[in-house]
């Protein structure tokens, strides 16, 4: 497993790194001075990210956030000290798995194969959701496009759909696609 450690040279972090040293099982390698977390990430292509810092830094938030909204991958984020609030914004910025640091440290491998893990479900739900609005939205395409051929050609619902069906296919193109061309061209007009 390939780790970013990306610290601010608190005391939980160097404890971390001598834990994660230790492990001949991790590839560590750590942010270097004047880097950016994403310059790190895009260098090293962990497989999760670890931070070790002593007390709640926004500026560490906002590093997890620009990831996210980057180059998502798992965060691990170990703290000297508990901080519910923090915690919660931890979590909401993209945090994977929010952990108070024992002294001395204990097996971290788990907690990263944790995250990873709950960072993959998340992931694999999210697209799940994309993929679904994205039909949701197609559907209501195609009901729009239907709903003009029925006005325009005096077609039943069927005949309107098996319209669309067929120029697609003479076409070379999606349903959804000739029927964004219909609604594109004539938008629908309430029935009086």
């Amino acid at each position: 497993m390939k780790v970013l450690l990306a610290d601010d040279d608190a005391k939980p972090a160097h404890r971390l790194a001598g834990a994660l040293e230790t492990d001949t099982g991790l590839v560590v390698a750590r942010l270097e001075a004047g880097e950016t977390l994403a310059e790190a990430v895009a260098a090293h292509a962990p497989d999760v990210v670890i931070f070790g810092i002593g007390r709640p830094e926004c500026g560490v938030l906002e590093g997890v956030r620009q990831l996210a909204s980057r180059s998502p991958c798992p965060v691990v984020l170990f703290v000297d000290e508990d901080d519910p609030g923090f915690m919660e914004e931890a979590i909401g910025a993209g945090v994977s798995s929010y952990n108070v640091l024992a002294s001395p440290p204990c097996d971290v491998k788990p907690i990263l194969r944790a995250a990873v893990a709950l960072f993959q479900q998340h992931r694999g739900l999210r697209e799940e959701l994309d993929r679904a609005e994205r039909k949701l939205g197609e559907r209501e395409v195609i009901d729009r496009a239907k709903a003009i051929l029925m006005r325009e050609r005096r077609l039943a619902e069927p005949a309107a759909y098996a319209w669309l069906r067929r120029t697609a296919m003479a076409r070379g193109k999606r349903i959804v696609e000739i029927a964004e061309e219909i609604t594109r061209e004539r938008p629908v007009t309430a029935r009086s």
